[in-house]
């Protein structure tokens, strides 16, 4: 293979140059300064270069914005700064509430209290890691502390520069964003996705989430994404004194940054929200209010955080849009997890520039209250500026032909009995096979700590259900390779490892197979106390609530559930098929005799080397312990691993006893 000389380098470290030069013009700053025809000529260049020379391509090169192979699933990142959420203020009091609250926090004068503001996008929020100025890491918000890895699908984004602008970039810089997709290209996205037959999108904040979270990066890479960058995390070789200055250094690195951005006081505040307020339907992309932002960092730091936002900033949301509209109907539709929730089918009017046709009303109890019939004509909101919702019935419409709606008592996907738990507002189906939460609930059962069939993920059970190769528990033991290599990115030895994994499966403890029903309410560790106390599967199948209740630990609501699930033929319908499926029903031992663990409660934390966790729980369980996911002061022991987490702080603090793996093992007799 021939080696590149000086010239080639030269040549492709220029095309790599102008090529982002022009897609910053074009997809940042919207002034493109060639065709696209041009700009594909240059493009071209660089990827005949590179195939000549692939020991040149590196990961900033503009070609590196491609799809790759689909994940499994995504990775965990934790965040080296917490991604806080936003405290919410909904009127101008609350804000002017808040603007108090940093005066007094701070002890700062007036005349030093500014503000950075800004529209508050509706997408998803990402944090992007830059080392020496090339994209190194992406990843989603999450719950703050940690996010998923998309790194791969961020990259395919082309308002997220591969590579810095300016000559001395810094050593690191954490880069927060949100990803979102403008209202033209989301009618664009939802009009082929009708052609195709797909089913549409609700939102563009939730296409733009989708679209990142998407397993298969060209996936995301055929959808119209774009960033715009709203702050930093750490910051290493930049000082940086004040957001506002943040900003404009982002806008210089060259990120895309609002151009709806302001340093105010608080009267400009004010202002701004009323301004922007006002022409939110004609911006190319949908926001729900403003982020305001106390502007110095050095203020930031003297006010502080509470557990989950800071103090120094506030969302100001806009008011909900209405309108009106009427009921045609109001149907019940079961989510993943069984709830049943009442929908009214309205004639279609635009709010906030969407279309709707379909508005929740949550459950029977915020129909009643708000009186909501059939033919009625009513108040809709998208609330939050996303999830259509019923505000109110306008009675002085009504004519006295409207229909009342009455709840279900049987579920109507799959006609198994509906229960709505004492002291719950939801309704929930009670049939584990139910079309409309199999997914969900083969997730559940295949899961470690229940049926534990390593390797079956969520997108195989996925297609096993759309291609009705399953259509509930047992059918998995019915399986044969030919159904397996159906499946999508199916090769033999895949196929022949799911069907080992599922063979494995049919002799489960009686715990682990309590848990995988799915039973309501019913957790793994009551299911260990159910195993306990009745033995076998049968046993508990023929308590009355009574008799469940009289077990400590299992009150009146749980015992209704457990009662509920072994009284709906159609699961005990799946119980035998999973019988005949070859799934062992085993009963349980009773411990005879006491043992150092009876009656005591364990925590588990960091690695062990010779067992897995699991197999600790079995232990300490079989031998009278409980095992518990938080330490307390009721903790008789922690048990600590390799790179133990908090668990092990908490119990140093609680001064609750702590054993190494060799502790524990001479405390339950292993060698």
């Amino acid at each position: 293979m021939a080696k590149p000389d000086k010239k080639t380098i030269d040549k492709i470290n220029n095309l790599r140059g102008q090529i982002n030069h022009h897609n910053h013009l074009y997809y940042v700053l919207d002034s493109p300064e060639i065709s696209d025809a041009e700009y594909d000529r240059l493009f071209d260049q660089l990827v005949a270069l590179e195939k000549k020379y692939p020991e040149l391509v590196t990961p900033d090169s503009p070609t590196q914005r491609v799809g790759a192979p689909p994940l499994e699933a995504f990775k965990t990142i934790r965040h080296s700064l917490p991604m806080l959420s936003l405290n919410k203020s909904t009127t101008e009091e609350e804000f002017l509430d808040f603007h108090r609250r940093v005066l007094e926090l701070s002890e700062a004068t007036e005349e030093r209290i500014k503000y950075t503001v800004e529209p508050k996008f509706d997408g998803l929020a990402v944090e992007l890691v830059y080392r020496k100025g090339i994209f190194f890491q992406g990843s989603t918000r999450g719950d703050g502390i940690t996010g998923e890895d998309v790194t791969r699908n961020l990259k395919t984004v082309k308002t997220i520069p591969l590579k810095l602008l300016g000559t001395n970039p810094p050593d690191l810089i954490e880069v927060r964003g949100e990803v979102i997709i403008n209202k033209d290209d989301f009618g664009k996205l939802n009009r082929q996705r009708e052609k195709s037959g797909e089913p549409l999108f609700a939102n563009p904040r939730n296409a733009a989430a989708g679209s990142v979270r998407q397993l298969d990066s060209n996936v995301t890479r055929s959808r119209p994404l774009s960033m715009f960058a709203y702050g930093v995390g750490r910051v290493e070789g930049r000082g940086l004194t004040n957001h506002w200055d943040s900003i404009q250094y982002l806008k210089g690195l060259g990120f895309k940054i609002s151009q709806h951005v302001e340093l105010c006081d608080v009267e400009q505040v004010k202002a701004f929200y009323n301004r922007l307020l006002k022409t939110r339907n004609d911006l190319p992309y949908e926001i729900d209010g403003i982020v305001i932002k106390v502007n110095e960092f050095e203020l930031q730091e003297r006010l502080g955080e509470l557990s989950r936002s800071p103090r120094w900033a506030v969302a100001w949301k806009f008011p909900p849009q209405q309108e009106t509209t009427k009921v045609r109907d109001i149907l019940v539709s079961v989510g993943r997890t069984g709830a049943l929730t009442p929908v009214a089918i309205l004639e279609p009017v635009r709010v906030g520039g969407v279309e709707v046709s379909r508005a929740t009303l949550h459950n029977e109890d915020e129909v009643k209250k708000k009186d909501v019939r059939i033919g009625d004509t009513v108040t809709i909101q998208r609330a939050g500026d996303v999830i259509p919702e019923v505000v109110n019935v306008i009675l002085s419409k009504r004519i006295g032909k409207e229909k009342k709606f009455q709840m279900p008592d049987k579920c109507p996907v799959c006609g198994s009995k509906v229960e709505r738990p004492e002291g719950e507002a939801i309704h929930r189906c009670t049939g584990i096979a139910c079309p409309a939460q199999i997914k969900e609930n083969l997730a559940h059962f295949v899961s470690r700590g229940a049926m534990d069939m390593d390797g079956l993920g969520f997108k195989f059970l996925e297609q096993m259900v759309d291609r009705k190769l399953v259509v509930d528990q047992a059918d998995l033991y019915f399986l044969k390779k030919d159904d397996v290599m159906k499946m999508d990115r199916m090769g033999d030895k895949l196929a022949e490892n799911l069907l080992n994994a599922i063979d494995k499966s049919r002799n489960p403890s009686l715990t682990n197979l309590i848990f995988a029903l799915g039973i309501r309410n019913v957790g793994y560790h009551l299911a260990n106390v159910l195993a306990k106390n009745f033995r076998s599967i049968d046993n508990l199948a023929k308590q009355s609530v009574e008799d469940l209740t009289e077990v400590h630990e299992i009150g009146p609501i749980v015992a209704e559930s457990i009662y509920n699930f072994f009284h709906n033929p159609k699961n005990l319908k799946v119980l035998e098929k999973l019988k005949k499926g070859g799934v062992k029903f085993p009963e349980e031992k009773v411990v005879a005799k006491k043992t150092p663990l009876s009656g005591k409660t364990f925590v588990l934390t960091g690695g062990l080397e010779s067992f897995t966790r699991d197999e600790a729980r079995k232990i300490i369980e079989d031998m009278g312990g409980r095992v518990s996911s938080s330490v307390s002061k009721k903790t008789d022991f922690v048990v600590v691993g390799a790179d133990p987490g908090s668990k092990y702080d908490k119990a140093l603090e609680l001064k609750v006893k702590t054993l190494d793996e060799e502790e524990f093992k001479k405390l339950i007799g292993k060698p």
